[in-house]
């Protein structure tokens, strides 16, 4: 196991936390191998209040991590045939998290989780601790004018503000 972010990390303001995570290492470790990328993308769910949040409709058995304690993530299906990856920052009982849409080796969030091997079964488990799922504490810092901050992706349905909202986190890792 690497050395993975604690705890504490998370339980933060998730705009602080998104920016912190862009360079920094997501590990999968499998059966005694390391699968891993720097964090390039990352995209803010915060609050109940986020029409594009699935915490918009209250508490459900599918996005109860979100409410949970930080640092654990959320795994869910999306059209039925790509899974999810997203971190929960913030406190218990505030539902927030942070979707990872790339990595430097799988930009797009199906293709990470592709990559990285993520299913449901990472969904509710910690990031921190004894972990096969973690981000490393030693990473990359970028410059902050190789990060851009735009508007979420495929979120039309929440409508203004939501889709205007600069809640997503780019590192150009190439420039």
């Amino acid at each position: 196991m690497g050395d993975a972010l604690p705890q504490s990390f998370y339980e933060r303001e998730s705009f602080v936390v998104a920016r912190e995570l862009l360079g920094k290492r997501l590990v999968h470790e499998l059966e005694g191998e390391s699968i891993s990328g720097l964090i390039t993308e990352v995209e803010v769910y915060d609050g109940s209040d986020d029409k594009a949040s699935h915490a918009h409709m209250g508490l459900t058995n599918r996005n109860a991590p979100m409410f949970g304690e930080p640092g654990v993530w959320y795994v869910y299906l999306c059209y039925g045939v790509h899974w999810m990856l997203n971190i929960v920052t913030r406190e218990r009982g505030y539902p927030a998290a942070l979707l990872i849409r790339g990595i430097d080796v799988a930009q797009g969030p199906g293709r990470l989780t592709k990559y990285l091997q993520i299913t449901k079964q990472q969904n509710g488990t910690k990031s921190f601790g004894d972990a096969s799922l973690y981000v490393e504490k030693d990473g990359i810092v970028p410059v902050a004018s190789d990060i851009r901050k735009t508007p979420r992706i495929g979120i039309s349905y929440a409508g203004e503000p939501w889709t205007s909202a600069l809640c997503r986190f780019v590192w150009d890792f190439d420039k």
